[in-house]
């Protein structure tokens, strides 16, 4: 079937409408014919409005991408945003504690990086042990290595 031409008010572009249908309700109003919403009507009109709007998921999406790439240009705002949320998190010493062990976890899951830093760490305390005794390396033989956990550490070489 064949779409039909559209005619009169339908032919005309959407502001043209629009400032015709401005010109009405305005006559209405002073006419007293307009129907005057109570603040309790005009909020419940809003909420059915707003329901019917989020049902779009990508116009809703798009709305947050845009208010998200407006306020993220703020970058003091956004600075304090993260101070803000980071002294929030911090002060909750039980999801500190459980960050601290997942990292560490999926960190020591890496055996060459653990070996790196084993070795790092025994250079730092080797260095650490010669700067404060330099005169009498007979001592070093005698004392006992020491793990970067602060065990004696049986595997170290004399």
């Amino acid at each position: 079937m064949t779409e039909k031409p559209r005619r009169g008010f339908a032919s005309m572009d959407s502001e043209r409408q629009r400032q015709i249908a401005s010109k009405g309700g305005k006559a209405a109003h002073i006419k007293g014919r307009a129907h005057e919403f109570t603040p309790d009507q005009a909020r419940e009109a809003g909420r059915k409005g707003g329901q019917a709007v989020s049902q779009d998921r990508k116009h809703m999406a798009k709305i947050g991408r845009k208010g998200g790439e407006a306020v993220s240009g703020d970058r003091v705002h956004m600075a304090e945003i993260g101070r803000k949320g980071g002294a929030a998190v911090s002060e909750d010493r039980q999801h500190m504690a459980e960050i601290g062990r997942e990292g560490g976890q999926s960190v020591s899951g890496d055996r060459a990086h653990m070996a790196e830093i084993g070795r790092e760490g025994g250079h730092r305390r080797q260095t650490q042990r010669h700067e404060a005794h330099p005169s009498r390396p007979e001592e070093a033989e005698e004392r006992e290595e020491i793990s970067p956990y602060g065990e004696p550490d049986h595997h170290a070489p004399h």
